[in-house]
């Protein structure tokens, strides 16, 4: 049986760059975590590239704009935690917020910041890879977090993306992971890796499933997910959702039994 995973996928990174700032929002919960993670990226002397302002908190957003003058916003995908502040720390600020879409190159005061497209918890979520003085991490957002595994957030969330955007990270070994959430962790390339393999197992209890006889996502979340504490389950049936329509697309003829899923 998987368990349900509530550590590190990785080992915990010991201490970060001294370029590198987090200030955590207030708003911890069962899908935060300890809170959004806002991170701050700065050259000595330069201006600061904001990632994930976070919600909408005046207190959080002050303490963000207190790292003035703040270059560029960048967003790691839409979620509202990660997005609600926005428009607030643009105001504080004067700063620019750039569209990850777009976004194909930033560089301020020597701080290199390039988005790499990894869908898959969601359809716009975006990693950036960070160079600074032969330095480099990666801004994971919610596609790998720094504890536990993350929701694929079907129908915007798509498992089969996030199996390919998992394997683009996997690539990224001896970079530091500063997920959206959660402790930074030492090694993007090993925690892509764990992620790519629970979550392999746990589609192959879905099929168990659905061969015992569950036709339905809740049901398949209640015989996968019985480890999980309830109040996790909507999020586990939105990943359930996705796994089942991983499944539907394998087979070429359709899977029976999934169609009211």
């Amino acid at each position: 049986m998987v368990s349900h995973v509530t550590t590190p996928a990785a080992e915990v990174l010991a201490a970060l760059p001294d370029w590198v700032t987090l200030v955590r929002a207030p708003n911890p919960g069962p899908m935060t975590l300890d809170g959004t993670n806002t991170w701050l990226l700065r050259a000595p002397g330069g201006g600061s590239v904001v990632v994930d302002p976070g919600p909408l908190d005046e207190g959080h957003l002050r303490a963000v704009a207190a790292h003035s003058p703040v270059a560029a916003i960048v967003l790691t995908h839409g979620h509202i935690d990660h997005t609600e502040g926005v428009r607030r720390l643009a105001e504080l600020t004067g700063a620019r917020v750039y569209d990850p879409p777009v976004l194909e190159h930033l560089d301020a005061d020597g701080v290199v910041v390039e988005p790499l497209v990894t869908p898959g918890h969601s359809r716009d979520s975006v990693c950036f890879v960070v160079r600074y003085r032969g330095e480099e991490l990666v801004l994971t957002g919610d596609t790998i977090l720094g504890r536990g595994t993350t929701v694929v957030a079907w129908p915007d969330g798509d498992l089969g993306d996030y199996f390919e955007s998992l394997g683009k990270l996997a690539a990224l070994d001896g970079r530091p992971a500063l997920p959206g959430h959660g402790p930074s962790l030492s090694d993007t390339g090993v925690a892509a890796r764990y992620y790519r393999r629970h979550r392999e197992a746990r589609l192959e209890q879905v099929r168990a499933a659905v061969a015992g006889g569950a036709s339905e996502a809740g049901e398949v979340v209640a015989a996968v997910y019985a480890d999980v504490d309830r109040s996790l389950w909507p999020a586990a049936e939105m990943s359930v959702r996705a796994q089942l329509d991983f499944l539907r697309r394998e087979s070429h003829h359709g899977l029976r039994g999934l169609d009211s899923a």
